[in-house]
């Protein structure tokens, strides 16, 4: 085995390693391999017989089926810091994607490396020679199999993924003949870029299963796929990963001890984009369908929604009504090392990956719980830390009742929280004591934020919807709205300032997807996505103040202080008058990037070079995107 380096932890090798090699937690009891709470199933048959007894509406002779909640088009086809170079072509300072983890690549449909811009274009992928931008042009355009959904970028080596269906023949029992099977599958691209006019395919891998999620460190890929248990005439087909030509590879299949409402194959797989004779390490878990990953330096950790009996001692889940409860796995590395390590429950679901965290050696989670009693259903958040046997030793319970978790960032010792119903409470919880963790204080303001980033160790961005409270006692949601705490009083948090954008319908991409948010503080400035719904006067209406609406499509860029709050640096449009609708329009801006002082703003129509100093329009490049072809990818999550 190679000598991983500690940060490979991130990965989501670590699921593949782990159960190869912890083998210190590992036990036989009833010919059943165990480590923690996983078990590895001993045959293809204990499969099949496991999940008729045990999935929920998740077998059915002679077919296809899904999980509960899901839909057959989705199962289906589911759907560094910057690196100076004295390269006189190449920018001196530019902007990589927005993870979660410093060091820790996260896929996406556009990478950058300071003179070329690796774009998925509709089923192209487009290479750019972005730098300078008065030159910019396209020098290569390359036709990817499938529905191209990510990439990932290491020196001259780039990696595509691209779902699809695949038609094969397989075998089953009482068959004198094979019979035909369609499932998906996720095809990795790995091509030599050294010649970026000329992209070479140097090799192929293969996953039955959806493209989920994926991580790089260094040259090593990290690819999270799932599928619904498919059967064929009454018998179940199991996941492979293929490369090439060679022998399909067919997984060890583990599953949780703790019974589950309903069960999808989740594969984890690790590959390098530089040993072309390298082998794929694989392994098929078992696991919910609303699945959740994070990733530290030295823990990966996946946690699932179980909606089954609660399991939990001295909570008031049961007794509440609530069955609902998060189950999480950790995985630990250590020079080179790495093992499956515990498994932890509490009661509630994930938001999203920042509702979990890791600070010293325990885990900080946030979790929003739902339920009922007789009096009828109830809503609040909880906040717990776990330790590295993943015990829970702090807990903070009932925040917020009959509100839920908008946006979750950990921040050293900090947790801010939003959560809204009526109007936004930005809670500041301390978590220095992890046996004792408290809300420090709390600032309530209309509207709500979606996503937190750090501005400093005193400051805070949000970004989300602006609200007011309408004639008939509700809530109406406004524009889009961009704010600055100021929580250097962790009892009074305060706001510096407020943004609102647009009318009602304004939406932005930063809503959804953190890596379209573009923030670099050394640098002053802040871009958002805008799809901005307008107001336009009707001076011709018989009716007093009559009014209609259109559509702007672009991107705010601003610097932001903490002693000024925001000073607008000027907008960028792609369409000046866009259709009625704001989502997912082709001259919607996604993605937003710098290369020294030029602002790259990116929809899937085009890529638009600002000047960052004066503003003005340097170019414009059209991208090979053909809406009628099929729309631009989107983060499956």
């Amino acid at each position: 085995m190679r000598n991983w380096k500690p940060a490979t932890a991130i990965a989501l090798g670590c699921l593949v390693i782990a159960a190869i090699i912890g083998t210190a937690l590992a036990s036989e009891d009833a010919g059943e391999e165990i480590r923690g709470d996983l078990r590895k199933f001993a045959s293809k048959e204990e499969i099949e017989a496991f999940l008729k007894e045990h999935a929920q509406g998740g077998w059915s002779d002679g077919g296809y089926t899904w999980p509960p909640g899901s839909t057959k088009q989705e199962t289906g086809m589911d759907a560094p810091m910057p690196a100076a170079t004295s390269a006189p072509t190449a920018a001196r300072d530019y902007s990589t994607t927005n993870v979660q983890v410093q060091g820790v690549d996260e896929a996406d449909f556009l990478k950058n490396d300071g003179r070329y811009i690796y774009i998925l274009s509709g089923e192209t992928l487009a290479i750019l020679e972005a730098y300078p931008a008065e030159d910019a042009k396209i020098v290569s355009e390359t036709r990817i199999d499938g529905r191209p959904t990510a990439l990932f970028l290491a020196g001259d080596r780039l990696t595509v993924f691209a779902t699809g269906t695949e038609e094969s023949m397989t075998t089953v029992k009482g068959s004198v003949t094979p019979v035909p099977v369609q499932r998906a599958v996720t095809h990795a691209y790995i091509y030599d870029i050294a010649d970026r006019s000329d992209p070479d395919l140097v090799r192929t891998r293969t996953f039955t299963g959806s493209y989920y999620d994926a991580r790089m460190i260094g040259d090593n890929v990290y690819v999270l796929t799932r599928e619904a248990p498919l059967w064929i005439r009454g018998e179940i087909v199991l996941p492979e990963v293929r490369t090439d030509s060679a022998p399909p590879l067919r997984p060890d299949v583990y599953r949780p001890g703790t019974p589950l409402q309903n069960y999808v194959f989740y594969t984890a797989s690790a590959f390098s984009v530089r040993n072309d004779s390298g082998t794929t390490d694989a392994e098929t878990f078992l696991l919910g369908y609303d699945t959740t990953l994070f990733a530290s330096q030295k823990n990966l950790y996946i946690g699932y929604r179980n909606t089954g009996p609660a399991y939990f001692s001295g909570t008031p889940a049961e007794s509440a009504g609530s069955r609902e409860e998060t189950i999480v796995h950790r995985f630990a590395i250590d020079d080179g090392r790495i093992e499956y390590a515990a498994m932890g429950r509490v009661p509630g679901h994930l938001l999203n990956q920042f509702s979990l965290d890791e600070y010293g050696e325990n885990l900080r989670m946030a979790t929003a719980v739902e339920g009922w009693t007789r009096e009828g259903s109830f809503q609040y958040n909880n906040v717990y830390v776990l330790d590295p046997a993943m015990e829970i030793i702090g807990t903070l319970e009932h925040i917020a009742p009959d509100e839920r978790i908008y946006a979750a960032r950990f921040v050293g010792d900090r947790l801010y929280l939003v959560t809204f119903k009526r109007i936004d409470p930005l809670f500041v919880i301390d978590l220095s004591d992890p046996k004792h963790p408290g809300i420090l204080g709390k600032l309530k303001i209309p509207g709500y934020s979606d996503y937190l980033h750090p501005y400093d160790a005193d400051h805070i961005i949000g970004i989300g919807k602006e609200t007011s409270e309408n004639t008939w006692g509700g809530v109406s949601v406004e524009g889009l709205k961009i704010a600055l705490f100021d929580v250097s009083d962790v009892n009074n948090p305060v706001p510096v300032d407020t943004v609102v954008i647009g009318e009602a319908g304004t939406d932005s991409e930063a809503l959804r997807d953190h890596k379209a948010f573009l923030f670099a503080k050394e640098k002053n400035l802040l871009v958002i996505p805008v799809s901005e719904i307008k107001r336009i006067e009707n001076p011709g209406s018989k009716y007093p103040g009559s009014y209609g609406t259109t559509t702007w499509q672009g991107a705010y860029a601003y610097s932001v202080t903490p002693e000024g709050g925001f000073t607008l640096k000027g907008t960028v449009a792609h369409a000046e008058k866009g259709p009625s609708y704001t989502w997912n329009s082709a001259d919607a801006v996604r993605r937003s990037l710098f290369m020294d002082d030029t602002l790259y703003t990116v929809s899937a129509r085009s890529i638009v070079m600002t000047d960052l100093a004066g503003g003005s329009r340097i170019n414009e490049v059209f991208l090979p995107y053909r809406w009628e072809a099929s729309p631009p990818p989107v983060p499956v999550r």
